[in-house]
Formats: structure tokens, sequence, C-alpha cells
């Protein structure tokens, strides 16, 4: 399998990181492109890829990533359509760009995967939603879910939910870092050195995923376990629930899918 990236920023990195961590496929059997061909050479340097333009990355690719930003879709799609052919599979990673319009910009029907990964990819702990399109045969599914388990897990989901994954996977790492940056800001103002503090806080959020994950306890059950009568943590909890943490976090990631939903 020949594996090809138009665009070679944070996320297309992590996941050729992946990829070729895996072993699932070689670095000689990946190539990429960027704009201006800096972060390219740097990948070439360090994993050994192939580099070119995109239209020799679309040529060269069975498995073509298109992981630019979503404004660039358009043109990047005009640049490459023909010599994409009906054999290739075209991955996406951008919101709101739908198999509809994906089709449409290319003039023809293609095989269309839509993703939404996040930047845990980068510790090979993605979490990414799939869809795809009807051309894509269920064995060619299964291999690009194998493949993209190689920075992390995957899920696949109807289309419309993909923009609801944008908001509880995809965008939602800047919460938990909101989250734990704040945890931490408590802990230096009690008196806590700020390296130790957000070690503190960033192991117990992992540890606590984890326990969701392991356990497949609901996370009420689990709050519940933590809250002794009268104690600490129910002090804790019941301002968190006084101040809203609960509608804040909702209303947040709503907007996010209304936001992913009309770009």
């Amino acid at each position: 399998m020949k594996v090809g990236f138009i665009g070679c920023g944070n996320m297309a990195q992590a996941m050729i990181k992946g990829i070729t961590g895996s072993g699932k496929v070689s670095a000689k059997e990946i190539m990429a492109s960027s704009k201006t061909g800096k972060t390219t050479e740097m990948m070439k340097q360090e994993s050994g890829i192939m580099v070119g333009t995109n239209r020799e990355v679309a040529e060269f690719a069975d498995v073509l990533f298109l992981a630019v930003k979503p404004h660039q879709y358009e043109d990047v799609i005009k640049e490459i359509t023909d010599v994409v052919t009906e054999e290739k599979i075209i991955v996406t990673i951008a919101p709101g760009k739908t198999i509809d319009w994906l089709q449409d910009k290319f003039g023809k029907n293609v095989k269309i995967v839509r993703t939404m990964p996040n930047t845990p990819a980068l510790v090979k702990e993605a979490m990414m939603g799939l869809c795809c399109s009807r051309e894509v045969s269920e064995a060619e599914m299964e291999e690009i879910c194998s493949l993209c388990d190689s920075f992390g897990k995957t899920d696949i989901v109807p289309e419309k939910l993909l923009d609801v994954v944008a908001g509880v996977s995809g965008s939602s790492p800047a919460y938990v870092f909101m989250f734990i940056e704040a945890m931490a800001d408590a802990a230096v103002a009690d008196g806590m050195p700020r390296k130790q503090a957000y070690k503190f806080a960033a192991q117990a959020v992992l540890g606590s995923a984890k326990m969701v994950l392991e356990t497949g306890m609901h996370p009420g059950e689990l709050k519940d376990m933590v809250c002794s009568p009268g104690g600490t943590t129910i002090e804790a909890v019941s301002v968190l629930e006084e101040k809203g943490l609960r509608s804040a976090v909702i209303k947040a990631q709503r907007a996010c899918v209304k936001k992913a939903r009309d770009m």
C-alpha cells in the first residue's frame, strides 16, 4: 500500500510517525507534500519518507490523506482531480466538508473516507471517527481503520454524527488542557511548584479517563466513589455544580458542533 499526505502539519506528522512506527507501511511507501516544503523536508530527514508536489503525491498514493485546512480543500482538489482514479481512496480530516460536497468538487464519484482525528495522535492516543462514501468497500474501510489504529483508536459513525465527533473528541483536548491548567493554577495558588502541579493534574485526568474506559462504569458512579459523606471531594463538587461546570461544557461543545456544521 502506498500512502500519500497532501499537507504535513502537526496532525499529518503524527499520523506518519504512527503509521511508520507500527510497521504497517514503510517510510519508502509514504510520500508527502506541503505548502512551503519545510515540514516535508523535516519529515524526510526524521522518518525517511519521500517528498513531492501535490500532484506527484496524488499520483503516487493508493490511500491519499488530504491533511490541509478546510478552506484549502477546493483549491487542492482542483489541482489533483484529473490524476485521482477510481481505485484511489481519499481520506479527509476537515470538519464540515461532506461526502456530497467532496464528490461535487472532484466532479466524479471517488472513494472517500471522512475522518475526524484529534491531536493526541501525537502520543498515539488519538480518537478518530470515520464514515465513507458508498464506493468504499467494507474491506477497504477495515484497511483504513487498521492504518489509523496505528496512532490511536477508531470508530465508524454515520456521517451525520461526524461533526458531533468534532465536538466530543476533535476539539475537546483544548477543553481538557484548560481544565488541567486551571487545576494546576489552583495548586500553585496553594503553594505547589508549577511543574509538579501540572504533573499531578495531568496524571489525575489520565487515570480518571482510564477508569471510565477500562471499568465500563458510569462516570457518575465513579464520581460517587470519590465523594465521601461530608468530605473534601463533595465540597469541591458542590462548587463546580454551583458555578455551572456541566452546562458550560455542554454549551461550549454544542457551539463547536454548530460551527463545524456551518463550515
